[in-house]
């Protein structure tokens, strides 16, 4: 019986805070580093990143 076919493997992508190449069996994927992973969360929890949209329309229970 034939082996199944194994998928090809991924194409490498720089670390997305500082453009570094990125090892493929990397335990932080997809960053370079545990550095660019905490900068990158950083960025997230200060609201450098965010998510474009309509701001949000005050309910009822909300001020007038």
């Amino acid at each position: 019986m034939a082996e199944p076919a194994t998928p090809p493997p991924r194409p490498a992508r720089p670390c997305p805070v500082c453009g570094k190449s990125v090892a493929p069996e990397s335990r932080v994927r997809p960053f370079c580093s545990a550095r660019c992973r905490q900068v990158d969360l950083g960025r997230w929890l200060t609201g450098n990143y965010a998510i474009p949209g309509e701001p949000p329309e005050s309910g009822p229970d909300e001020g007038d």
